[in-house]
């Protein structure tokens, strides 16, 4: 398997090096002094992590509900895209640990969600939010047998729907 992701391109430890040197880059030319490391987090899914001690200046780079952590990633992804034309593995930003509090944030939300769902026996639509938001509800509820998750509407307006099992 890793023998193929070569042929068709670089491998995911060069992405993550290039993803790193454009974040060092960017942080510098934005005068944030933080450390960004690179962590392998499977086979085709290469995670950068950017943090500071204290994370207080880092909050421009998450922005309102994520939305700038999201186009930071995009556009890392786009810079490494541009390196390997051929291929590209997956690549994540996270900036203070937002993704990992913010999915847990997510769970706790959806579980008090699901609990209403079944006291009322009513589904219930949640807001429309990002695809990694979707997936941390539904990833949230999915063992929980009393409720079923479905995604509706169109990007960017899609949302979660709660309903009874």
């Amino acid at each position: 398997m890793k023998e193929d992701s070569m042929a068709e391109g670089i491998s995911l430890a060069e992405q993550g090096a290039i993803a790193k040197e454009f974040l060092v880059g960017l942080l510098t030319s934005m005068d944030i002094k933080a450390e960004v490391s690179v962590r392998e987090l499977d086979e085709e899914t290469v995670e950068l992590s950017v943090n500071a001690t204290p994370p207080t200046e880092l909050g421009v780079l998450v922005g309102p509900r994520g939305t700038t952590l999201q186009a930071l990633q995009e556009v890392t992804r786009t810079v490494v895209q541009s390196k390997s034309p051929s291929r590209t593995d997956r690549i994540l930003v996270d900036v203070a640990q937002y993704r990992e509090r913010r999915v847990a944030a997510l769970g706790r939300f959806a579980q008090q969600v699901a609990l209403d769902v079944v006291e009322t026996g009513e589904e219930r639509a949640l807001e429309p939010m990002s695809a990694a938001d979707r997936k941390a509800v539904h990833d949230a509820l999915t063992e929980n047998e009393a409720v079923v998750t479905r995604s509706e509407g169109e990007d960017p307006r899609r949302f979660v729907v709660v309903a009874p099992a």
